[in-house]
C-alpha cells in the first residue's frame, strides 16, 4: 500500500492538465486511449481535439464514413487503430444502442482493445479493480523491484500483470492506474530519469544496484525488412492524375499513386521496362523524371521503406480521372502527404 500511496500523492500534486482527465465519460477515455497507443501525449493531443470536435459522441463517430475517420487520423500512423475505432463505434451504436460496455470483459470485446486499454477504461470510468500494464508501468515496476524478466516475453507479460494487480489500491483503481502511468512518463523516464528527486528512490532496487539503464529488459526484435517503393505520379496535360486505394498490407484503405515495388533500388530504364509501367501507359507519349534524387526513407517498427517518386508527364486521357485539386480530400499515408506538400510548393 505504501507504493500506491506514494505514487498517488505524487500524481495528485504533479499530474498534467489533460482534457480526458476531466471526465469519466467512457467514450472520451476510450478515444484518448486509442489515440495514445504508440503515440506521445504531445503528438496525440491535437488529434484528440480534432476527433472530439468532429465526433463529440460515439453516435457521430459511428455515422461517419471510414474515409472521414482515416483522413482525420492522417499522419498519426498505425492506421488499424482508426479502422478498429470506427468499427467498434458502429458496434456500440448498432448492437448496444450507444451504451458503452461497463465492464473490463465487455470492453475487451471491442475490436482493437487489449488488456491495457480495457483495464484503463474499466478502472477510470467504473473503478473496476483491474491494473494497467503499459510501457510506462513495465519500466516503473522493473526498475523499482529490480526485475530482469523480458517485458515482451510470455513469462514477463504474465509476471508484470500479476505484480501490478497485487499492488493495485482497489479503492481508487482509476487514480492508482493513472498515477503509475504518469509516474513512468514524467519521473521514471526511459532516458535520464529523475532519480535524485524520485519519491521512491530510497527503496528502488535498480537505483541501489546501478541497474537503471539496464532495466527494463526487452527481447530482441525481429529483423527489420527493407522495401523499395516507386510511386508513379501522373501529371496529365489537363491536370489529371491516378490514385488508387490500398486493399491490403500497411495503410490498407488509404490512397496512393500507382505503386511499383521492387526488391532493390531501380533506375529509370528498369522502371519503364516494368510490366506495370507498360500496362498503365502503353503507347502513350510520356516523359519520366525522378522527383527526389535522394530516396525518402520511411521507418516503421518492422520495416524501412525506401521511396522514389517518379513524375510521369502524359497527354490527356480518360484513364486519368482524378483532378489534382481533389486529392487533398482523400486520406493518404504521411509518406504521400509529405510528397504532396513538397510537390505543390515547387
Amino acid at each position: 500500500m505504501k507504493f500506491s500511496n506514494t505514487l498517488v500523492q505524487w500524481y495528485l500534486q504533479n499530474k498534467r492538465d489533460l482534457p480526458w482527465r476531466k471526465t469519466n465519460d467512457p467514450y472520451i477515455i476510450w478515444l484518448s486511449e486509442i489515440i495514445l497507443q504508440q503515440t506521445r501525449v504531445d503528438q496525440g493531443m491535437a488529434y484528440f481535439l480534432k476527433f472530439m470536435e468532429h465526433f463529440p459522441t460515439v453516435f457521430h463517430l459511428a455515422k461517419a464514413s471510414e474515409e472521414e475517420v482515416l483522413k482525420l487520423w492522417q499522419g498519426l500512423g498505425y492506421y488499424s487503430r482508426a479502422r478498429n475505432l470506427h468499427f467498434s463505434a458502429k458496434s456500440i451504436v448498432n448492437d448496444f444502442g450507444g451504451d458503452f460496455p461497463a465492464t473490463y470483459n465487455g470492453i475487451l470485446k471491442l475490436k482493437g482493445v487489449g488488456d491495457y486499454t480495457a483495464s484503463a477504461i474499466a478502472s477510470i470510468c467504473y473503478n473496476e479493480p483491474t491494473a494497467v500494464v503499459d510501457g510506462n508501468v513495465y519500466r516503473v515496476l522493473a526498475r523499482y523491484f529490480g526485475i530482469n524478466t523480458p517485458i515482451n516475453s510470455t513469462k514477463g507479460i504474465k509476471e508484470f500483470k500479476l505484480l501490478a494487480q497485487k499492488l493495485l489500491n482497489t479503492s481508487i483503481s482509476g487514480t492508482h492506474n493513472q498515477a503509475v502511468m504518469e509516474f513512468g512518463a514524467r519521473m521514471c523516464k526511459p532516458q535520464n530519469p529523475d532519480c535524485e528527486v524520485c519519491p521512491l528512490n530510497s527503496s528502488c532496487i535498480s537505483l541501489a544496484k546501478n541497474l537503471i539503464k539496464a532495466l527494463p529488459v526487452k527481447e530482441k526484435k525481429l529483423k527489420v525488412k527493407n522495401r523499395y517503393f516507386n510511386y508513379l505520379v501522373v501529371q496529365s496535360s489537363d491536370n489529371k492524375t491516378i490514385i488508387e486505394k490500398r486493399t491490403q498490407g500497411i495503410w490498407v484503405n488509404l490512397y496512393q499513386f500507382p505503386l511499383l515495388e521492387s526488391k532493390q533500388e531501380i533506375a529509370i530504364n528498369q522502371l519503364i521496362e516494368h510490366n506495370k509501367f507498360n500496362e498503365l501507359f502503353g503507347e502513350l507519349n510520356v516523359s519520366v523524371k525522378l522527383f527526389n534524387q535522394t530516396m525518402v526513407v520511411h521507418k516503421l517498427s518492422h520495416q524501412h521503406i525506401f521511396t522514389k517518386f517518379w513524375i510521369i508527364s502524359v497527354p490527356s486521357s480518360v484513364k486519368f480521372s482524378f483532378n489534382w485539386d481533389e486529392i487533398e480530400r482523400f486520406p493518404v499515408p504521411i509518406l504521400i502527404d509529405n510528397f504532396l506538400n513538397e510537390y505543390k510548393s515547387n
